[in-house]
């Protein structure tokens, strides 16, 4: 089902997984993030984080690292995605929506921490609470501030720092092979979000 003015879908999915696994797709999108950062005044390597999870439904056809979100009624994966201040990727990792996001949560945090040796501080909600920030502290040395709403008001306030991240998750909503998971491997759903964020930000420069 690729565009007319495409290879044929053979070429285009060796390349697809060649780049998906040998970490191309991966230098391309952090080539250009320094790129848009140093065009925007910033440092090219950032010292503080953001991070939050979205869950989304999969496909009936299935798949794995599947699972039920209890408290968003989802069944399917979680995105899980860590941005700089300006709400460009850093870090990612898709598993199964069942997953908690504090478990899930050390690895990107950890991922975060080697992808920028200036990074010193990390923002979430309240999903993040408990023991996760005293063991980002204590094994990664970062500082973690979690972020609450102060009101029971359900008008939309965006909330200091954090706000950019949800911002992040609106930008991918905008691809349509991003509107529900539709790979079978998280491999492909990261590398998808990478695509979607390459494109993003070739646009932006």
């Amino acid at each position: 089902m690729l565009p007319s003015d495409f290879p044929k879908w053979q070429l285009v999915y060796y390349y697809f997984n060649k780049w998906s696994r040998d970490g191309t797709l991966e230098e391309i999108h952090e080539v250009l993030r320094k790129r848009l950062r140093k065009k925007r005044g910033r440092a090219e390597l950032p010292s503080v984080g953001v991070i939050d999870s979205q869950s989304v439904k999969t496909t009936k056809v299935g798949g794995e690292a599947r699972g039920f979100d209890g408290g968003k009624l989802v069944k399917g994966r979680k995105r899980h995605i860590a941005t700089d201040t300006q709400g460009l990727l850093l870090a990612l990792k898709v598993h199964a929506a069942n997953e908690h996001d504090s478990k899930a949560g050390f690895d990107v945090i950890k991922s975060l921490k080697y992808s920028s040796c200036r990074m010193k501080k990390v923002f979430a909600d309240g999903g993040y609470r408990g023991d996760l920030v005293k063991t980002v502290s204590k094994e990664l040395g970062l500082e973690m501030e979690i972020t609450l709403r102060s009101d029971k008001s359900t008008d939309f306030k965006p909330l200091p720092k954090r706000w950019v991240v949800e911002r992040s998750f609106a930008w991918m909503g905008d691809f349509r092979r991003l509107a529900k998971d539709y790979e079978r491997t998280v491999a492909s759903s990261e590398t998808m979000i990478y695509l979607a964020f390459i494109v993003l930000m070739i646009k932006l420069l």
